[in-house]
């Protein structure tokens, strides 16, 4: 087994990190974005609305991320590869999301409803000011477990041709005749990413716990 060629096609590796990174960031703000207006959707006192939000979230956590990323890939035509694997995993992201929003409403104490109501405060204002800071405050490790699903689940959008890590790592492997040793490296890569950002987040759920 020989790593040799990394001295001349390492670029390749880190220009696909960088993607892949950049990539599942995006959506994971995006998806932070669109799930918390859909937990608000999913909660509105509108039942057809509300319905509705719980239908798109039992569909897409119903169903694959490559389907999602072919249906909008081809479905909406003439779009570039960037901005359809972005939407996808947005999409994908804002589901588990909401989800994940929705357990931190759900998890802060009613009394903060009540105190607040007694203040005087309208419903939206309660959420606005007291029950998301809370909730946000509860699920930060959550969100960063999302980030971490997601930096692995985007290898998926290299089969439309974006230049994340899996893409440009196949490359290599065209290119050089190597069908094994760039897996190696883009596994250890992953491993890196994720096992890093495993440990930075059991950090901060401690630092969390100390505060609370």
């Amino acid at each position: 087994m020989s790593f040799e060629f990394l001295s001349t096609y390492g670029q390749y590796f880190i220009n696909g990190t960088a993607y892949t990174v950049g990539l599942s960031l995006m959506a994971v703000l995006f998806g932070l974005i669109v799930g918390t207006l859909l937990t608000l959707v999913r909660r509105s006192k509108i039942r057809p609305l509300a319905k509705l939000g719980d239908a798109y979230v039992a569909i897409v956590r119903g169903t694959p991320l490559i389907l999602q990323l072919y249906i909008v890939y081809y479905g909406l035509q003439n779009m570039p590869m960037l901005v359809a694997a972005v939407l996808a995993m947005t999409f994908n992201s804002a589901a588990y999301i909401s989800e994940i929003i929705r357990a931190g409403i759900e998890a802060v104490d009613k009394g903060q409803w009540e105190a607040a109501r007694s203040l005087g405060m309208s419903s939206g204002l309660t959420m606005k000011n007291v029950i998301l800071p809370q909730a946000f405050k509860n699920i930060l490790p959550a969100l960063g477990n999302e980030f971490i699903v997601l930096i692995k689940e985007s290898a998926i959008v290299s089969v439309i041709g974006v230049h994340d890590l899996m893409y440009n790592a196949d490359t290599v492997r065209g290119i050089t005749f190597k069908p094994f040793e760039p897996l190696i490296v883009v596994a250890s890569i992953y491993f890196v990413l994720t096992y890093s950002l495993s440990k930075a987040l059991q950090q901060l759920e401690g630092r969390l716990k100390v505060s609370d």
